[in-house]
């Protein structure tokens, strides 16, 4: 557990939590007729006296909170508690009551399903932990120039057919808290500022209709990840991307924010040039390297596949939850091997998103199963 005092920390934390506040600014300003000095500099000050007020009301409510909420708010801030406020409000758009309700709600819901014990319960037996690995395709090859945390994920490839969905969940929040207790730590100190966001490459090959079966756990993991870990990711890059997504990915859009859309970036082919932007070569997950057809389908199992239980971050990632149960003495799980996590209920905005692949999904299959039924009646003269 991480012993940090939150009221010491708002001083030390003041210029990171103003460079957020500046980020807001340039959310509320992206039309650039509008982004002179002079406009950005009132509208920062403003949004400044604003966004501060907001942190100030927003941490009177966890200052007067009981113990237990204290104790899990300390291991989400991780001696960065400003900026965790800031996340809820950006989440929020900057309301202190729904940022309040949201912020509270949870903390009550990592203090229910003993989120903070979840580094120390390890999926057992490994074989099973492998086929998890094998099934839920996601891994961190590495960094960006600028320190954030990569991670690639295999939403086309991703079968989720080789364990209970309680431990794809428990798998994906172990993941989450490993990244924002271990490996944003890391990096906001070896860079020597505060990095609280990663990045993700989402590769797309291999997405198919039958992505349709997975709609109820993927909708899972986004509510929690929605709910209870907000503004996590600076950039949502998206590689190999089939017609299919395409289509769904155009009347998805209009439903997002303006903030979040702005953060998803639809890159040609594997992505590769685009991505070496913003890191290098050896950070490049390994289904960006080259180009080509199927360049992207897993090859080996080898150290360069950062999805499989071999690659670094995943044997890090095992043996620091192996470590964590050996030292700790922690509320067991209610299933040997398992992590059985309540699932909050989804904004109305995400329960319309996900209808919206649905019935997306729905108009592909019956198009093509009309032009299969088309093609079987032709007839061709032989000559």
């Amino acid at each position: 557990m991480v012993a940090c005092s939150y009221t010491k920390e708002k001083t030390k934390n003041s210029t990171s939590t103003n460079f957020e506040i500046a980020h807001s600014v340039a959310d509320l300003n992206p039309n650039p007729r509008f982004s002179s000095s002079s406009s950005i500099r009132s509208v920062a000050i403003t949004m400044g006296i604003v966004s501060q007020d907001a942190i100030t009301q927003l941490s009177r409510v966890v200052d007067g909170a009981e113990e237990p909420l204290k104790v899990t708010f300390q291991n989400v801030h991780q001696g960065y508690p400003n900026e965790t406020l800031v996340r809820f409000l950006k989440a929020r758009e900057w309301s202190v009551p729904k940022a309040q309700k949201m912020l509270v709600d949870s903390l009550s819901w990592r203090i229910q399903n003993h989120i903070d014990d979840i580094l120390s319960k390890p999926i057992t037996p490994v074989d099973l932990y492998r086929e998890i690995r094998d099934s839920q395709l996601i891994g961190m090859p590495g960094y960006t120039k600028e320190g954030h945390p990569v991670f690639a994920i295999g939403v086309g490839l991703s079968t989720y057919d080789k364990a209970s969905v309680h431990y794809y969940v428990q798998s994906h929040l172990q993941m989450n808290e490993y990244r924002d207790r271990v490996i944003l730590p890391l990096a906001s100190k070896k860079y020597g500022r505060h990095i609280g966001t990663c990045v993700k490459v989402l590769d797309m090959t291999g997405l198919k209709l039958s992505a349709l079966s997975q709609i109820k756990l993927l909708t899972t993991v986004f509510t929690i990840d929605d709910l209870n870990y907000p503004e996590k990711t600076e950039t949502y890059y998206i590689v190999n991307a089939p017609y299919i997504f395409s289509a769904c990915w155009k009347v998805v859009k209009p439903l997002l924010q303006e903030r979040t859309r702005r953060k998803v970036k639809v890159l040609q082919g594997c992505g590769r040039d685009e991505l070496l932007k913003i890191m290098d070569y050896a950070s490049l997950p390994h289904f960006c390297t080259r180009e080509g057809s199927g360049s992207s389908r897993r090859s080996s199992s080898g150290p360069d596949d950062c999805f499989s239980l071999g690659h670094p971050f995943h044997q890090q990632l095992y043996d620091y939850i192996k470590q964590q149960a050996a030292t700790g003495n922690l509320v067991p799980p209610s299933k040997q091997g398992s992590f059985h996590v309540d699932v909050p209920e989804p904004d109305p905005e995400g329960i319309q998103i996900v209808k919206t692949i649905e019935t997306e999904l729905h108009k592909i299959g019956d198009r093509r199963n009309g032009l299969s039924h088309s093609l079987s009646g032709l007839e061709i003269d032989s000559a």
